[in-house]
């Protein structure tokens, strides 16, 4: 699912540029991928286009992020110190911390990958057209042994 999800990044710089399910479907078979990795993309993208109609105009909300057993379960401890990071450096406001986490909870993995985490966190930002900061895009897709110290 998540190769899917990169594709669609990379090919659509917005959303509201995707094609309908159906021909977005054909699309992606004819770029090769499987049918039932389409349709669970397609299904974690409706789940995302919901997350992001009921972020808009949400407030900021302050205070501490206290994840349930089952959150840190799905999460796992990279995950969640990644999504603090995110958060202490001022990237990642609450509401979208929230998405983050709601489209997290909606993968099947335990715990779930820190790397298909950051796509999670990327297609929060490509859904609110919003652009992640340079070195947040630097975080998201360079690996931290590839980076250069200066």
């Amino acid at each position: 699912m998540f190769e899917v999800l990169v594709y669609l990044y990379e090919t659509y710089w917005r959303p509201d540029a995707c094609p309908d399910h159906a021909q977005l479907t054909r699309k992606l078979s004819a770029a090769g991928f499987e049918s039932d990795e389409i349709q669970e993309a397609l299904n974690w993208l409706d789940g995302l286009a919901g997350a992001a109609e009921s972020y808009s105009g949400r407030q900021s909300e302050l205070g501490v992020r206290v994840y349930s057993a089952a959150e840190r379960e799905r999460l796992g401890d990279d995950s969640i110190g990644f999504v603090s990071f995110l958060e202490s450096a001022g990237v990642l406001p609450p509401p979208m911390r929230e998405m983050v986490i709601d489209r997290a909870m909606a993968v099947g993995a335990n715990p779930i990958d820190l790397e298909d985490l950051k796509v999670i966190v990327l297609m929060v930002f490509w859904s609110l057209g919003e652009e992640p900061d340079a070195l947040i895009l630097d975080e998201l897709f360079v690996a931290p042994e590839e980076r250069v110290v200066h």
